[in-house]
């Protein structure tokens, strides 16, 4: 079933622009699928849908991400191709990237496996980086910094 409705998903919006949940389960309700908000979000979530900047509507990342594993290079090239700034606060840095460009860094940073990140929390333009502890945030974020500087 999950299968199914993934592939309706993505058929649907390769047929008209959907811009949020609702219009999706309504989309997928007259092809005969019932979802929930949560199970729709999930979906959302497993198939690397982003948002186009130009409208809002759903789409699958035009970026490509690399790979599980990915070396300090794929890092550095993902940094420096969608993060435009760096903040932190305590452990805590904050990543500003482009509309719709955050979801592809954050799954950078994700599969590098820095020894210093214990995870990241993606949005639209911004991406949350939990580092282990504040000493450990001031070098990831400057290192970062550099990395967008070059």
């Amino acid at each position: 079933m999950k299968a199914r409705r993934q592939a309706l998903i993505l058929d649907l919006l390769g047929r008209e622009p959907v811009r949020n949940q609702e219009q999706l389960r309504r989309g997928l309700k007259a092809l005969g699928v019932t979802a929930t908000q949560a199970t729709l979000s999930r979906d959302i979530k497993e198939l690397g849908l982003v948002k186009r900047a130009s409208d809002g509507a759903y789409q699958r990342p035009t970026v490509t991400m690399p790979a599980a594993g990915a070396t300090a290079s794929g890092l550095s090239r993902a940094v420096t191709e969608f993060v435009t700034g760096v903040d932190r606060v305590q452990q805590l840095v904050v990543l500003r990237t482009g509309p719709g460009q955050a979801h592809a860094a954050a799954v950078a940073i994700d599969r590098a496996q820095l020894t210093d990140v214990v995870g990241t929390i993606a949005g639209d333009d911004t991406i949350l980086v939990i580092a282990r502890d504040p000493r450990r945030a001031r070098g990831l974020a400057e290192r970062l910094d550099t990395l967008i500087r070059l």
